[in-house]
C-alpha cells in the first residue's frame, strides 16, 4: 500500500504545537530518495485541479462566514521559516521535520510532514486541529470527509521506492 494511515509519531514535534487537539490524523508513504523540503513541496505546491475546483468552492462557500480565503500580505514562496508552500505558513524546519500551519478565527491547524528514517512509510504527514469556536468543530465535522481524501491523494503524490 502507498499510503497508510497510523498515528502522529510520539517523536514528531508536532504535538507540542497547540494546546488542545481536537482532530488529528496522519496518512505515511515511502521516499528515501528526495529531501523533506522537495517531499513537502510535492505533497501541498500545485493541488491537482480537482482539488483546487474544491478549495474554490469551499472559499466561496466560507466567505458569507468571513473566513479567510485570500492570500496574506506577508504571503512569499521562500522555503523558509515565515514562507508558504502552497497556501500553509512555514513554522518549523528542522532535519527530521517540518511544520506548516494557518490560523483562523474558528480554527488553528497546524500540519506536519516528519521523515522517521523507517524503511517503509517513513513519511508521516500529520494533521492537529485545535477548535477556537463552536463554528470549528461545526466546519470540520463537514470538511473531515475531504480533508482525508485529499491527504490521502496529496501524500499519495510523495511516493517513491
Amino acid at each position: 500500500m502507498k499510503v497508510i494511515s497510523e498515528n502522529i509519531p510520539n517523536e514528531s514535534l508536532i504535538k507540542t504545537t497547540s494546546k488542545r487537539v481536537d482532530y488529528s490524523d496522519t496518512y505515511s508513504t515511502t521516499n528515501h530518495l528526495d529531501s523533506l523540503e522537495k517531499i513537502t513541496n510535492m505533497v501541498f505546491a500545485n493541488f491537482p485541479n480537482w482539488i483546487i475546483i474544491l478549495m474554490k468552492l469551499r472559499n466561496t462557500i466560507v466567505k458569507i462566514f468571513d473566513l479567510k480565503t485570500q492570500k496574506p500580505p506577508d504571503y512569499n514562496t521562500d522555503f523558509k521559516v515565515g514562507g508558504y508552500v502552497g497556501f500553509f505558513k512555514i513554522y518549523e524546519i528542522m532535519n527530521n521535520e517540518i511544520i506548516l500551519g494557518a490560523d483562523d478565527k474558528h480554527l488553528d491547524f497546524r500540519v506536519s510532514v516528519f521523515n522517521s528514517q523507517e524503511s517503509t512509510h517513513n513519511i508521516k504527514v500529520s494533521t492537529i486541529v485545535q477548535y477556537n469556536k463552536r463554528f470549528g468543530k461545526v466546519y470540520m465535522t463537514i470538511v473531515k470527509p475531504f480533508h482525508r481524501l485529499i491527504v490521502k491523494q496529496v501524500v499519495r503524490r510523495a511516493y517513491k521506492k
